[in-house]
C-alpha cells in the first residue's frame, strides 16, 4: 500500500516566480490560483510542455471558468493580470470539488490511468517506458551502457509529466494487450497511430506571466456542451467512452475538454516506497482511443489547405474529403523560415482553400492577431512552437523539434508593413540559400563533378541560412517597436547589410577552397543541339553576386550609393 500524491496540492509542476527568481515545485492548486506570479513552466523536454498545458492546466480552467464568450470578455479578463475574486472562488472550489479524481495512485479511479490495468501474464515494463529520452526494445544500441531491463524509477513529479506526455506524443505501432480490451489478439493490439499531438506541430503562445500565457492559448466561443468533458469526469463504466476502462474505440472529440485530455493509451503505473520516497518504478502501456482525424476545432496547430478536390486533399476513414490538415515541423527547420504559414490569418486561408494551395495559422495566434489594438502592438509575444519527428513506422521517435521565436504582433495584421517586411526577408534567406548552393554546383561542374544532390548530404546553402537564424531573430524582437514604415525600412536595411556579409563570406569560403584548375574550367553540353556551356570559377562568382545584389536590393542600392562601397 502506498500513499497518494494528489496533483491539486502536492507540488510537482517547476515554475519560476515572474521576477526572475528560481523555480520551485507547485502544486495545480498554487500554479492556477496565483498564475500571475509565476514565469514559465520549467519542464525536461519541451515537448511535456505542451502536454502539461492540455492535458491540466487548460483544461481545468475550461471546466471551472468556461472559456471568455467573445474578445472584449477575453480583454477583461486579460486587463485584470490575475484572477477577479469570483474566479478565484471558482477555482478553489472546482478543485475541492474534483481533488479524489486527481490523485496519481488512486487505487479505484487513478489521474490519467485506468486502475488494475494488467496483462494476462501480470507483466509490466520498467518505467522507462514512457520515458521518450530512453531507448527501449528495439532502439535499445547494442554496446549501451544501459539495457531495456535496468532500473529506473520516476519521483511522482517526475512521472506525472511522463504519463501527461505519453499520452499526447506516444510512439505508434504494436501495444501491450491488457485484460478486459475485447480488440486485443494474441497479448497485443496494432495498427496503433502515434498520440494526437504526433500528428501536428504545436503552436503555444507565451506571455509575461503564467496567467498571460493561459490566457493567450484559450479561444474564445460558445460555452462547452454537457457531453464535452475531460477525461477525469468520464470515469463512469457506463460512459461509452470508456476512459477509465481497459476498452477503447475509435471516435472523434465532442469539444476542447475532451480534445484537450484525450486518452491515445491506457497506462497505469507501478509506485513503492523505496529508501528514497515513493517511487513509479513500473508501468503498462496498451491501447487506448484513436482519434479518425484532427478537428478544425484544435486551436493549437497551423494548417495546411488543399483546394475543393485537389489531389492532395486530405481525407477522413470514411474517405470524405476534408479542408485542411495539421501541419508538421520539419526537423532542424527554423520558426521563422516558416513565416509563411505562422502568418497566415484565418480570412487568407478561407480565401485560399477555394482556389489553391495555402496554409492557416493556429486559431490562438490569429486570435492574438485581432487583438492587437487591446493588446498593443509592442506586446512581448512569444511563439513557441514544439513537435516530435518518428522513425520507422512511428514506432521510435527520431527527433524532438522545439523553436520559440519573439512575434510582433502588428505582423498578425494581413494588410501591416511588418508582416510584409517579415515575409520578404524570409523569402530573402532562402534566395540566398538557393544562390550559394548555385555557386557550389557550378563551381563542381567547373571541376567536371556532379552538384550535391538536393537530398542527400548537406549543401552549403543550410550555412547561410544558420548564419542568418540570430540575425532574423533580432530583427523580429526589434519590429515590435518599429511604429512607421521608415523604421522598418531601416530594420531591413541593416539585416541586409549583415546578411550581404555574411553570405560573401560563405561564398568566399567556397571559392577559395576549389584548385586552380577551376579557372580554366570545363564545357559541358545542354543537349537539343543547344551550344556547350562553360563553367569556370570567374563566372560562377559573378552569377553568385549578380543574383545576390538582386535579392539584396537595399543594401546593394546602399553600396552603390556611398563614396567607398563596400565590395564584400
Amino acid at each position: 500500500m502506498t500513499d497518494g500524491f494528489s496533483l491539486t496540492d502536492n507540488p510537482w509542476l517547476r515554475l519560476p516566480s515572474a521576477t526572475g527568481e528560481p523555480a520551485q515545485e507547485r502544486s495545480l492548486r498554487t500554479a492556477l490560483l496565483e498564475a500571475h506570479e509565476f514565469g514559465d513552466l520549467v519542464v525536461e523536454i519541451p515537448t511535456q510542455k505542451p502536454a502539461v498545458f492540455r492535458q491540466v492546466l487548460l483544461p481545468v480552467i475550461l471546466a471551472a471558468l468556461g472559456r471568455p464568450a467573445d474578445e472584449r470578455e477575453w480583454m477583461n479578463w486579460h486587463s485584470a493580470g490575475q484572477w477577479s475574486q469570483p474566479q478565484r472562488l471558482k477555482l478553489e472550489a472546482y478543485l475541492d470539488a474534483h481533488r479524489p479524481l486527481f490523485d496519481l495512485f488512486d487505487p479505484v479511479q487513478p489521474f490519467g490511468q485506468v486502475a488494475g490495468l494488467t496483462t494476462a501474464k501480470g507483466e509490466m515494463k520498467t518505467a522507462g517506458l514512457i520515458i521518450a529520452t530512453e531507448a527501449t526494445g528495439n532502439n535499445v544500441p547494442l554496446f549501451a551502457s544501459r539495457t531495456e531491463g535496468d532500473a529506473i524509477s520516476l519521483t511522482p513529479a517526475q512521472a506525472a509529466h511522463w504519463l501527461l506526455h505519453t499520452q499526447c506524443w506516444d510512439t505508434a505501432a504494436i501495444k501491450t494487450g491488457a485484460v478486459g480490451d475485447p480488440q486485443a489478439k494474441a497479448g497485443k493490439t496494432t495498427g496503433n497511430p502515434t498520440g494526437p499531438l504526433g500528428q501536428m506541430g504545436i503552436t503555444l503562445l507565451a506571455g509575461r506571466t503564467l496567467f498571460e500565457t493561459l490566457l493567450l492559448n484559450i479561444p474564445v466561443g460558445a460555452p462547452t456542451t454537457s457531453t464535452d468533458l475531460p477525461q477525469w469526469k468520464r470515469r463512469d463504466p457506463d460512459d461509452p467512452r470508456l476512459a477509465g476502462t481497459p476498452q477503447w474505440q475509435s471516435r472523434s472529440p465532442e469539444g476542447l475538454l475532451d480534445l484537450w485530455t484525450w486518452q491515445s493509451r491506457r497506462i497505469r503505473l507501478f509506485p513503492e516506497v523505496t529508501g528514497e520516497g515513493l517511487r513509479v518504478t513500473g508501468v503498462l502501456v496498451a491501447a487506448g482511443d484513436r482519434m479518425p482525424y484532427t478537428p478544425e476545432t484544435e486551436p493549437h496547430t497551423m494548417w495546411r489547405v488543399e483546394p475543393a478536390g485537389g489531389r492532395n486533399t486530405a481525407k477522413d476513414k470514411d474517405g470524405t474529403a476534408l479542408p485542411r490538415r495539421p501541419l508538421r515541423l520539419q526537423p532542424g527547420k527554423a520558426v521563422w523560415r516558416g513565416l509563411d504559414a505562422l502568418l497566415a490569418p484565418e480570412r487568407q486561408s478561407r480565401e485560399a482553400g477555394h482556389k489553391t494551395s495555402g496554409f492557416a495559422t493556429s486559431k490562438v495566434l490569429d486570435q492574438a492577431g485581432s487583438l492587437i489594438t487591446e493588446l498593443g502592438e509592442d506586446y512581448p509575444l512569444r511563439v513557441e512552437l514544439s513537435g516530435i519527428a518518428y522513425g520507422n513506422q512511428s514506432a521510435v521517435i527520431d527527433d524532438v523539434m522545439f523553436d520559440a521565436l519573439p512575434l510582433p504582433l502588428a505582423a498578425l495584421d494581413a494588410d501591416s508593413d511588418v508582416r510584409s517586411a517579415l515575409l520578404e526577408v524570409a523569402e530573402q534567406a532562402e534566395q540566398l540559400a538557393t544562390a550559394v548552393n548555385h555557386l557550389s554546383a557550378d563551381l563542381r561542374r567547373a571541376l567536371g563533378t556532379e552538384p550535391i544532390p538536393w537530398d542527400k548530404g548537406q549543401r552549403p546553402g543550410e550555412l547561410i541560412l544558420h548564419a542568418l537564424d540570430q540575425p532574423v531573430r533580432r530583427l523580429l524582437a526589434g519590429l515590435r517597436q518599429a511604429a512607421d514604415l521608415e523604421r522598418i525600412e531601416a530594420g531591413q536595411l541593416a539585416w541586409e547589410q549583415l546578411a550581404w556579409r555574411r553570405s560573401g563570406e560563405i561564398a568566399d569560403r567556397l571559392l577559395q577552397a576549389v584548385p586552380v584548375r577551376a579557372f580554366t574550367g570545363r564545357s559541358s553540353s545542354q543537349g537539343d543541339g543547344k551550344p556547350e556551356r562553360t563553367h569556370r570559377l570567374p563566372l560562377a562568382e559573378a552569377s553568385f553576386l549578380k543574383r545576390r545584389a538582386a535579392i539584396l536590393h537595399r543594401a546593394d542600392a546602399f553600396r552603390r550609393s556611398s563614396t567607398y562601397p563596400d565590395d564584400n
